[in-house]
């Protein structure tokens, strides 16, 4: 899925890793944690356009990233218009969700033209996570409505980071990146898109944290299985709404 995503140096990656996994640090200091000069940590967090679009510098001399990697992922509000726990989903009425979509669409500048049917596809993908939690927190237990979940996530920094995923749901060390398609089987450029922004993700929510990009057709039932990315050497899993949980227990085996 490398293709995809962004080409970076192993030296930048490791760098922004340090960053992001930090409250604000000095150069020195990752320098120091990372056995560079830091003469060459100076070069990349002055030229890289990794630090340039991901990073800032504050007024102490500290780095910081615009999303660090920590739970909840500090930051992620920003580039998202509904951000949340699985608890706050299930507690907020339609009405007043859907209004926090469609005011957090216009401050990350996403497009609300509903004349393809943006406002229904919303209602069904909350539909559909409504249907998750209910069934997670039935095999599991209710610490799945603490999981962050973001909607339309929308991270555009120039050329490099680009990342666009309907649904963002993080649970611990597992990320699931969910594209939704009000659709009853998958088409071979859905497939793509629903790997495409996977390696951004991988970057910008750590080693420590796994993506799995999963294809969600709302309009199919009983649906569950990996399929081939035409071009590539990856699988990504395609499911209907209600088959959602699987994915998670591939990873979390909680069926046991």
């Amino acid at each position: 899925m490398s293709q995809y995503g962004p080409r970076f140096t192993e030296a930048e990656c490791r760098i922004y890793a340090q960053i992001a996994s930090h409250d604000g640090i000095l150069a020195r200091e990752i320098a120091s944690r990372l056995s560079i000069p830091k003469k060459e940590i100076n070069h990349f967090l002055s030229a890289s356009a990794l630090m340039r679009e991901l990073c800032y510098q504050d007024q102490a001399y500290r780095w910081h990233s615009v999303v660090q990697q920590t739970f909840p992922h500090a930051g992620l509000y920003e580039f998202c218009a509904w951000y949340g726990t699985g608890r706050e989903l299930t507690e907020e009425p339609e009405d007043i969700w859907l209004n926090r979509m469609q005011e957090g669409c216009q401050r990350i500048g996403r497009n609300l033209n509903d004349t393809r049917g943006l406002l229904h596809s919303f209602r069904d993908c909350r539909a559909t996570m409504l249907q998750l939690f209910a069934d997670l927190k039935e095999m599991i237990n209710s610490s799945v409505l603490d999981w962050e979940l973001a909607f339309e996530v929308r991270m555009n920094r120039a050329r490099y980071i680009r990342i666009y995923a309907d649904v963002l749901l993080i649970a611990g060390q597992h990320a699931f990146s969910l594209e939704f398609k009000m659709k009853g089987a998958p088409v071979e450029e859905e497939l793509q898109q629903a790997v495409k922004y996977a390696p951004s993700l991988e970057l910008i929510l750590g080693q420590a944290c796994q993506v799995i990009p999963v294809l969600v057709l709302t309009a199919a039932s009983d649906l569950f299985e990996a399929l081939p990315v035409p071009g590539t050497d990856a699988e990504v899993w395609v499911c209907s709404g209600d088959m959602l949980f699987n994915v998670m227990n591939e990873y979390m085996d909680f069926l046991k």
